[in-house]
């Protein structure tokens, strides 16, 4: 299936077969999707967190509020945005250095840029949640691509997660993804909004559109 294809097919799942797992080559297909995704100066804040095993999920329900579908679907990936990775961010530098991507005169720069920017929280925070959300859309449309269904999903506790599942401070949960093989009992795509009520074909400096109210 084409990307194309993949975008206009996804739709939110809330029925999954508990039967048909996924396999660990598909779970790396979609992370490796996932962190295909843009970040601010490449930073790559997004991790991912798989919860598999059957009982796993049971607790992980009754932390999002005893969603079935948490339980249901044989995977729920749990995106994380690292809060502190303007630290480890020269890393990247000498990676993409040593790939000729640019020299260290930008690599300097570029470090210079990250740490002065992102060691603000408030930052930080907002760009661990943009980055998140790109990488978790990359995810959704690949597993549409390879026959999967998927949910994102925010009604969860971010704070019991972490406590349950041992994470770290400095990351922040940005969505729980439910991930399987689809089962009867779905809804179909939900209707979506014309183009002509979404889009300034051609917005101009100062003149009034759509959105000026």
């Amino acid at each position: 299936m084409d990307a194309h294809t993949a975008i206009h097919q996804r739709y939110s799942a809330n029925v999954y077969d508990p039967d048909r797992p996924v396999s660990s080559e598909i779970l790396d297909q979609l992370i490796d999707a996932a962190r295909q995704a843009p970040s601010a100066y490449n930073m790559q804040q997004s991790r991912f967190v798989a919860v598999q095993d059957l009982e796993a999920r049971r607790v992980l329900r009754s932390i999002a509020y005893d969603q079935a579908k948490v339980e249901m679907a044989p995977v729920v990936i749990v995106v994380l945005g690292d809060l502190q990775s303007h630290l480890t961010f020269p890393e990247i530098t000498r990676a993409d250095q040593a790939a000729g991507i640019y020299d260290q005169g930008l690599a300097d720069y570029f470090v210079q840029a990250v740490q002065g920017t992102y060691s603000d929280p408030r930052r930080a925070h907002d760009e661990a949640i943009r980055s998140g959300s790109l990488a978790a859309m990359n995810l959704m449309t690949e597993a549409t691509a390879l026959g999967l269904a998927t949910s994102p999903m925010i009604g969860f506790d971010p704070i019991k997660f972490k406590e349950t599942f041992a994470i770290a401070e400095h990351y922040l949960p940005v969505f729980m993804i439910a991930v399987g093989y689809p089962a009867a009992g779905n809804w179909p795509k939900k209707t979506r909004r014309s183009l002509d009520e979404l889009l300034v074909r051609d917005a101009r400096p100062h003149q009034k559109n759509a959105f000026s109210q």
